[in-house]
């Protein structure tokens, strides 16, 4: 350890003892119910590195979905330093860690707003095949109406396209 073992300034002197983390016992750490506790447990002596992984990977996947990314993401900084990141990767693997991006407080709406998008982009390109497919080239006002309907507007007209009689009578 390089770290010095004391605090001096002017007027100041302050001595303490440094503690290599690697000779506590790890297993302690992992006995504790506070999830931080046993994500320090990997930087501590464990007899078994395999089943401690195993045991705070268990512990995260019952965390709320905010505090499961920022615990995993903490494990696997520490797992770096003791070079475990690979076991820590492939228990994830294992676990039953349902991690929905969509639940993310920043990129969920994003996601959910493109994944909206695109559906209302599919049933509109649809639509407008079985529309010309039906009744020929599609009139510019008819192409700006669909193309101000939402998804589930567009999907109803893709069943209701089958018994129009016009483009007019669908769209009105």
């Amino acid at each position: 350890m390089r770290m010095q073992n004391q605090l001096r300034g002017p007027g100041l002197l302050f001595e303490y003892s440094l503690i290599d983390i690697r000779t506590l016992n790890g297993d302690r750490l992992l006995e504790s119910g506070d999830v931080g506790d046993n994500v320090l447990a990997i930087l501590a002596h464990l007899g078994d590195h395999e089943e401690a992984i195993r045991k705070i990977v268990g512990r995260i996947a019952g965390l709320a979905v905010a505090a499961r990314e920022t615990a995993l993401a903490q494990l696997m900084i520490l797992a770096g330093l003791r070079h475990l990141s690979n076991a820590v990767e492939q228990e994830t693997r294992k676990m039953p860690i349902d991690l929905d991006i969509r639940e993310h407080e920043v990129l969920g709406p994003i996601i959910i707003e493109a994944e909206q998008k695109g559906r209302q982009e599919g049933e509109l390109t649809v639509l407008r095949r079985q529309i010309e497919k039906r009744f020929g080239t599609l009139p510019g006002w008819a192409r700006e109406k669909l193309a101000a309907l939402p998804a589930e507007q567009l999907e109803d007209l893709s069943e209701r396209v089958l018994d129009a009689k016009s483009v007019e009578e669908l769209l009105t």
